[in-house]
């Protein structure tokens, strides 16, 4: 039942905007989409199109960021481009530089990141580096002249189409496609009956026509409702479930309190509990038996600074992920989606919600709450008290003299209060106003290097500021003594995405830096291709500077450490596999992996207030779990090597979760029983 009233509304949508369907495929002007973040715009694309010539400009703003692009594309007589010419700007501000060519058969492109010249054959799609959502359907129309719909990319990768759903409406037809292999979760493309463009499904950024733009919660729906079919399909193929003891036997068991490892034993679960570690168990009858071949045992990761969707859950589990503490996003989206992990109707981590309160301005972020006053901040922090949060998230655009008020109404409702220190506000005010927590390493470092009541900090000036300046940062000054014993004495804690900021100083084109690495090249090609463009516009005149700041940050994440201030190890960027990059960086600043490893599980269980169910392997505790092939107390990055993850005894191996997902295992998975 609840299928067919979904499929109803679906109808019923389509129903409405067929006419404007069939009225676009004769449009003679250009179309016009609108890129609509949690139910606002936040950009537009347009393209005219005029036999095998297309043009396409895409600008979105959203939090100060987004891409700016033109481009110029000339498609051959069978359906492939030919030629295409794509200027800009990428999200944080690199430039975007990328042309392509194919003569014959052969084939030259040349981008900010890398260039070639290759022989290919005519069944090879060009894919773009940097790219509209335009080029998703110009894929659909490539691949809907081929038998399977599944074309080899260049420079690397494949890329495949899987039709969702058509719909006939009025002599129009619409249809959905989920388009593999660009990125680590499909893409869910609308085209029309002529396999033409109409826009982009997904449950956070929408591309639609923007005479449709009214419709647009709607369509957000039908983009959950596909994503959930897809995920659950996978799902029943790749987590396993069983109603009878486990015995993950031959594994040695780390104590992150210690970080100390057992002797060979035994870790058992049944019903999502461990229920014993001991060396003596012996299986009855029926039980599930699973070789843990001399791994190591470790409890649950954590992340504590994601923005989920429902893809990333996959992504989180093959990473050892089980409990992901999400900052920001759409209230009633991300209440769904921790339901269906809870209940396990989707594979995905537990998720701790952080109520994001942001300030109405020409900056605003597009999550949660964004209010235009106190009251309205104080309505939103009740309406999150009421609603279970355990604290907020205050972002750039809040007004200073908001958040005295707002820290103390949480404060007295329970919750924590977090966030980005607002513009025009210091890090030290932001604490003495009721922070308890600051959000990101460069949020309680900018005030000390900028004029805080003048440069403005919700632009990518927050990340310029921090290349250019950090390197200078006076470790021994009496400003940045009296934060950190401001911070100490107070017990505020740093969430602070270390491994981004890292990526930021050093990303530079046609380079991976030591954050994306040790992964970059197992992601699926095009995305591997992107990731070695550069996140910002780094002048090579500021190349040394920004080196430095980078070196500075990791000496600042040391210092912090030993002062006692509590890190929480959080991504903000690539879910699942930064965090690990995370943990490593937080080792490249001297910190002990011991010590990693503690902050990593039962500290974060601990300041959740989950240390009696989550954070140490011991008997009547959540079985949450990774077997780990070597020793993580020596080496963090050993946790990439996972052979097992299990969360509440369901039990995935992240070789096969990569493999559904094009990317390239870092290690064979352990043995399950069928």
């Amino acid at each position: 039942m609840p299928e067919r009233k979904a499929m109803s509304r679906v109808l019923s949508l389509l129903a409405l905007v067929a006419l404007e369907i069939a009225g676009m495929a004769m449009a003679a002007e250009p179309e016009r989409f609108s890129i609509i973040t949690n139910g606002v715009d936040v950009g537009s694309l347009q393209v005219a199109r005029e036999g095998a010539r297309v043009s396409v400009s895409y600008r979105v703003d959203d939090n100060g960021r987004g891409p700016k692009l033109d481009e110029r594309i000339e498609m051959g007589a069978d359906g492939v481009p030919v030629r295409w010419n794509i200027q800009g700007r990428a999200s944080s501000g690199a430039p975007v530089r990328e042309q392509f060519a194919l003569r014959g058969n052969r084939a030259s492109w040349r981008a900010v990141g890398d260039h070639g010249e290759a022989r290919v054959s005519r069944s090879q799609l060009y894919l773009a580096s940097d790219t509209s959502p335009y080029a998703l359907g110009l894929y659909i129309e490539a691949l809907s002249k081929t038998k399977p719909m599944t074309l080899p990319g260049w420079p690397a990768g494949e890329v495949r189409a899987q039709r969702m759903r058509d719909v006939e409406v009025a002599g129009a037809t619409a249809t959905v496609w989920a388009l593999w292999g660009l990125d680590l979760q499909p893409s869910l493309v609308l085209t029309d009956e002529r396999k033409r463009f109409i826009g982009v499904l997904d449950t956070d950024r929408l591309v639609l026509p923007s005479s449709w733009r009214a419709h647009a919660a709607r369509w957000q729906a039908l983009a959950a409702q596909l994503d959930a079919e897809l995920l659950r399909e996978m799902g029943t193929r790749l987590v396993h479930r069983w109603n009878t003891p486990v015995h993950l036997r031959n594994v040695r068991v780390l104590d992150p309190r210690d970080g100390t490892l057992t002797q060979p034993t035994t870790v058992i679960t049944f019903n999502g509990t461990i229920t014993g570690v001991r060396a003596d168990a012996t299986p009855a009858a029926g039980d599930i038996v699973i070789d843990g071949e001399g791994g190591v045992v470790v409890p649950g990761l954590f992340d504590m600074h994601g923005h989920v969707t429902a893809w990333q859950g996959l992504l989180y589990l093959a990473s050892g992920v089980t409990t992901v503490r999400d900052m920001g996003g759409d209230n009633d989206a991300l209440a769904r989606l921790a339901t269906q992990y809870r209940d396990a109707e989707l594979p995905g981590p537990r998720l701790q919600l952080a109520g994001f309160i942001e300030g109405r301005s020409e900056f605003s972020s597009q999550g949660g709450f964004v209010v235009d006053s106190l009251d309205a901040a104080i309505g939103a922090t009740r309406w999150y008290a009421d609603h279970g949060y355990g604290q907020l998230k205050l972002y750039n655009s809040m007004r200073p003299e908001w958040i005295g008020s707002v820290a103390a109404d949480a404060h007295r409702l329970g919750m924590r209060v977090s966030g980005h220190v607002p513009a025009f506000m210091t890090s030290r005010e932001a604490i003495l106003a009721g922070y308890d927590e600051v959000t990101h390493l460069n949020q309680l470092l900018l005030s000390l290097m900028i004029e805080p009541r003048k440069d403005d900090t919700r632009t990518p000036f927050r990340f310029t500021a921090l290349g250019e300046r950090t390197g200078r940062l006076d470790l021994q000054s009496t400003a940045f003594r009296e934060l950190v014993e401001l911070m100490r004495t107070r017990g505020t804690v740093l969430d602070p995405t270390v491994a981004i900021l890292s990526h930021m100083m050093l990303s530079r084109p046609g380079r991976a830096t030591p954050v994306t690495k040790p992964w970059l090249d197992h992601l699926p090609g095009p995305l591997a291709r992107r990731g070695r463009t550069a996140f910002l516009d780094v002048p090579p005149a500021h190349d040394a500077a920004y080196r430095a700041s980078e070196q500075r940050l990791l000496l600042v994440m040391r210092t912090l450490h030993e002062n006692g201030i509590q890190l929480l190890p959080g991504t903000d960027y690539h879910p699942g596999f930064m965090l690990v990059s995370e943990l490593e960086t937080w080792q490249r600043a001297g910190i002990e992996p011991e010590d990693i490893l503690r902050l990593a599980t039962i500290e974060c269980a601990r300041y959740l207030k989950l240390e009696q169910q989550l954070g140490t392997i011991e008997r009547g505790k959540r079985a949450d779990l990774l077997l780990v092939d070597g020793d993580p107390t020596r080496d963090i990055g050993a946790l990439r090597r996972l052979r097992l993850v299990m969360k509440e005894g369901s039990v995935v191996v992240p070789e096969t979760i990569y493999a559904g997902l094009q990317v390239k295992p870092f290690i064979e998975g352990a043995r399950i029983p069928r």
